[in-house]
């Protein structure tokens, strides 16, 4: 590379070069607002200045316990003021953060604390009967340190020999922050939902994390004082990093140890509440919920949802009850969400059936990513757009992850030709807007037919007795796969297997409708992901 006048005597150093970090955005909110409220759980309320005390008490308890730099620290913690101040005080000290889905079975959780070398577990009392067994299970033995909800009192037994109180009062409130050294290093570990493979353990980097963070400002229009509800699960790819975010604009974090709708619309009404994530069944849940538990919303609240695009009549009842929508994508390997269907003023205007698909598309890259595209993954060319032709959707910038812990063979493939690999399905429209058509394992081939699973879900979901559907592939002698769909009616609502046919075909080809349809109670892991795994396995049983 040749240098030019620009590279004389013009490095780096401690002046004008420092590491990114999420850290500095609680550093900034202790010192500039130190009065202001920052967190709400029950009856307690922390001021930023008590809450970055609590973060450099805990920092400074793990560094006397000899956890240092590259160490990994694991929680199994509810949506608490402790899985918050986890979020700051773990990195602080330079280890890493590794925050356990609430969901998990013990023989997996013990393979989470073997395969992350966990040294030290903090855990909540709620799920003790699960940790316990896999504390039985798993080699590694971490420092155990038990978390008691005071404002929410818990019935499990205390597994280890610390309380996290009395451990968090054995720190320094003066604890002075060394790290990171440097921005590429890692700031938490988290693993993807195991399927017939073991999980694997996605590492982020704190410039990652301080950029999509910043990025959650921009995308969720979050003014400063913003009041966040913990709709969202925390473990959850560190809940899209929000717990950093909330930070940036010194706002309030208002805990939810579970979804429940009265308890939203509670806390709603007391707080005034101005954002929420969470998956579409959240959105659902709140919009569906019984007039008793509902309170009039006295400003507009932002629901960012991700996942799968919610029914156009779950858009429109959140539209009219209040809740500005916007749709969300991404993966647990790119920090959360990193693209947005960036609404444009003018869509507004347009007929119901225009709005509605628009808003299920998923949309452009974040400010942060630096390129999202729809290549085909055997010549990396993008595909054309024309919101037609099919292909893999790729992810390219420093919000994707550092790899996958302890897993080269992965991580290569992931990360081959210098774009992150979603598996994800789908195609880019004219306007380069990007909308999922199906994961590459969804896709239902029919007598030599390409079938979107999701756009048979969207057909069925039309239909005003469905509240829940799910479409795979079932093995068929004739014509190799058939799509099935498995499908949750709303209460009191009554539909027959040939109804649900009948009004698809209104929307889809003949070839593409569903040769079976089974009522069920739809699988879903605790951020509301319909399990199809699951589903496939059954579709495969009754063709056996």
């Amino acid at each position: 590379m040749n240098t030019s006048i620009y590279d004389q005597d013009l490095g780096k150093n401690s002046a004008n070069f420092q590491p990114l970090t999420p850290l500095s955005f609680l550093e900034r909110a202790g010192q500039v607002y130190p009065e202001r409220l920052a967190v709400v759980h029950g009856r307690l309320r922390l001021t930023y200045e008590q809450l970055w005390s609590r973060c450099r008490r805990l920092a400074s308890a793990l560094e006397e316990q000899g956890v240092g730099r590259g160490d990994t620290v694991s929680v199994m913690l509810a949506n608490t003021p402790t899985m918050i101040e986890c979020h700051y005080g773990v990195p602080m000290c330079g280890a890493v953060l590794n925050a356990m889905n609430t969901r998990l079975d013990a023989a997996t959780i013990a393979y989470v604390l073997d395969h992350g070398e966990a040294k030290v577990l903090i855990t909540d009392r709620e799920f003790a009967p699960a940790i316990k067994e896999a504390l039985a299970l798993a080699s590694t033995k971490p420092l155990v340190i038990d978390y008691d909800d005071l404002e929410f009192p818990q019935t499990g037994e205390k597994l280890g020999s610390l309380d996290y109180e009395a451990f968090l009062s054995g720190g320094s409130a003066e604890y002075q922050r060394g790290f990171p050294l440097d921005e590429w290093d890692a700031i938490a570990l988290n693993y993807t939902s195991g399927t017939t493979a073991r999980p694997k353990g996605v590492v982020y980097h704190h410039r990652g994390a301080h950029l999509l963070a910043v990025d959650n400002v921009l995308t969720c229009n979050m003014p400063s004082g913003a009041v966040y509800l913990w709709t969202l699960p925390m473990f959850h790819c560190n809940g899209w990093c929000f717990p950093w975010t909330v930070s940036v604009v010194a706002g309030t974090h208002v805990c939810l140890r579970a979804v429940r709708a009265a308890t939203i619309y509670d806390l709603i009404a007391e707080h005034g509440v101005t954002h929420m994530c969470g998956a579409p069944i959240v959105l659902s849940t709140v919009c569906n919920a019984p007039d008793a538990d509902k309170k009039p919303l006295e400003q507009t609240i932002h629901f960012m949802t991700a996942g799968a695009p919610p029914p156009e009549t779950v858009l429109a009842a959140a539209k009219e009850a209040g809740f500005d929508v916007t749709h969300l994508y991404g993966l647990t390997e790119v920090y959360g969400p990193a693209v947005v269907n960036a609404w444009k003023d003018e869509w507004d205007t347009l007929p119901a059936s225009e709005w509605a698909a628009l808003k299920a598309r998923q949309g452009v890259r974040y400010t942060m990513l630096e390129a999202l595209d729809v290549l085909d993954p055997e010549t990396m060319r993008p595909v054309p757009r024309d919101g037609k032709t099919m292909g893999e959707v790729m992810f390219r910038g420093n919000v994707v992850m550092k790899g996958y812990l302890k897993n080269r063979q992965a991580t290569e493939e992931a990360l081959a030709g210098g774009w992150f690999h979603s598996g994800d399905l789908g195609v880019i429209h004219p306007d380069g807007y990007v909308q999922l058509k199906d994961r590459s394992k969804d896709i239902i081939i029919s007598g030599g037919e390409n079938i979107s699973s999701i756009e048979v879900e969207d057909a069925l979901y039309k239909h005003p007795a469905v509240a829940g559907v799910a479409v795979v592939a079932k093995p068929d002698p004739k014509w190799g796969e058939t799509p099935c769909a498995f499908v949750e009616l709303k209460p009191g609502s009554i539909a027959t297997a040939q109804d649900l046919i009948d009004f698809s075909g209104k929307y889809l080809a003949r070839f593409k409708l569903p040769k079976h349809v089974v009522f069920t109670d739809l699988p879903r892991t605790s951020t509301g992901k319909i399990q199809k795994f699951v589903l496939r396995d059954k579709a495969k049983q009754e063709a056996d």
